[in-house]
């Protein structure tokens, strides 16, 4: 991976390659950016910067024996560590390492639901034990075998728990050349302990423009698709790469017919719906949540009179125009909510079928008899 396959942050890339050519390099990095920022893409950039042998002032060279060994991630001086999903207490990661490595070469924008899919997990839930930090702190103890750096990735940090304890003196007092990046989401779910040992390094979120431009350079799409799928993405590169493998069209129709049916209160269609929705898949009801919430937030922008700042193609743009005559701000909000309840809950595998007639249920109340849910405060006009 080099800095010039990430897409944007060009301010990160420049100020982690100042840190190598003024010999700053910090022993414990942070990389806390949101999913899709390209965090864990720019630690393993960095990681194979430092490594070069041949590299330029502003990238590895991509060619040298290092580089090359990073680009297959074979190379006996980098290390990961990932949560993974079996449950023995003396299991490690090493067990998913070529499902891992694959993983990654395919795409250094994955999520947690896609290594999970790759693993076959299911049901399971993520785990960083006492066993993978034991394995972390023996692959840290190692020389560097051909770089001058070893490096270690730590992915999603958030599930070491109280286990990252046991990483504590290493984060503060490392063995000499070594470089440890911890690559995380969500910093509310990191123990203060850690974060006090290492030096944070800031992701935003990606710009609308720069996923536009990247997916009308790699994807055989137009330009109004790319602008349409960069806006609803939200920044988070991979959640634009999701969208374009579904068929945008049935997310529409879905939807679209879903609010025409609990605002006519038409309890066979629902249930038709229902069973519709609950055979599509966990990742393809979580887009199509996520596409009813953008379409929302957009009736929201012409109820407060920022028509201007809907951008929306064609058949979605008149559907938005006219949903949005039988809103009004409470009922978006409203809306928003029980869908946002419903995309939580289906990460968790909620039953899908009772799910989504229960969010059917709740937008008959709030669109049919203006009934909103109780305990809950909205905005009214």
């Amino acid at each position: 991976m080099q800095f010039r396959d990430i897409v944007g942050q060009n301010e990160v890339k420049e100020h982690l390659i100042r840190t190598v050519a003024e010999n700053r390099v910090s022993h414990a990095q942070l990389f806390l950016g949101p999913e899709g920022s390209g965090n864990f893409a720019l630690a393993l950039a960095y990681a194979q910067f430092i490594s070069c042998t041949e590299r330029s002032d502003t990238d590895s060279c991509g060619v040298c024996a290092s580089c090359r060994k990073y680009n297959k991630l074979i190379h006996p001086d980098l290390h990961f560590s990932y949560p993974f999903f079996r449950g023995g207490e003396k299991e490690d990661s090493m067990a998913d390492l070529e499902e891992w490595r694959d993983l990654v070469l395919t795409n250094p924008y994955f999520n947690l639901d896609e290594w999970r899919e790759r693993l076959d997990a299911q049901n399971k839930q993520p785990n960083i034990n006492k066993a993978e930090c034991m394995n972390i702190l023996h692959r840290l103890s190692l020389k560097p075998f051909e770089s001058e750096y070893k490096a270690m990735i730590i992915w999603l940090p958030e599930y070491l728990k109280n286990e990252g304890n046991r990483l504590l003196k290493t984060l503060e007092e490392p063995a000499d050349k070594t470089l440890i990046i911890l690559v995380a989401q969500n910093q509310d779910q990191l123990l203060n302990t850690i974060i006090s040992r290492t030096q944070l390094v800031k992701i935003p979120a990606l710009g609308q423009k720069e996923i536009c431009d990247y997916l009308l350079q790699t994807k055989d799409i137009n330009e109004s698709k790319a602008a349409q799928t960069a806006y609803l993405s939200e920044g988070n590169l991979q959640a634009a790469l999701n969208f374009l493998k579904e068929d945008d069209n049935d997310n529409f129709r879905l939807f679209s017919g879903w609010m025409r049916m609990t605002f006519a209160d038409r309890g066979p269609s629902i249930f038709e719906f229902v069973e519709e929705a609950s055979k599509i898949g966990r990742e393809s009801q979580k887009n199509l949540l996520k596409y009813g919430i953008n379409l929302i937030r957009e009736c929201i922008m012409i109820l407060s009179d920022a028509s201007e700042l809907v951008h929306l193609p064609g058949i979605e743009l008149e559907f938005v125009n006219k949903f949005s005559q039988q809103l009004d701000l409470a009922k978006a909000e409203a809306l928003i909510n029980e869908m946002d309840k419903a995309y939580y809950h289906i990460e968790r595998n909620a039953n899908p079928k009772i799910l989504f007639l229960d969010v059917s249920l709740q937008f008959v109340k709030i669109l049919k008899f203006n009934t909103l849910p109780a305990g809950t405060q909205y905005i009214l006009n």
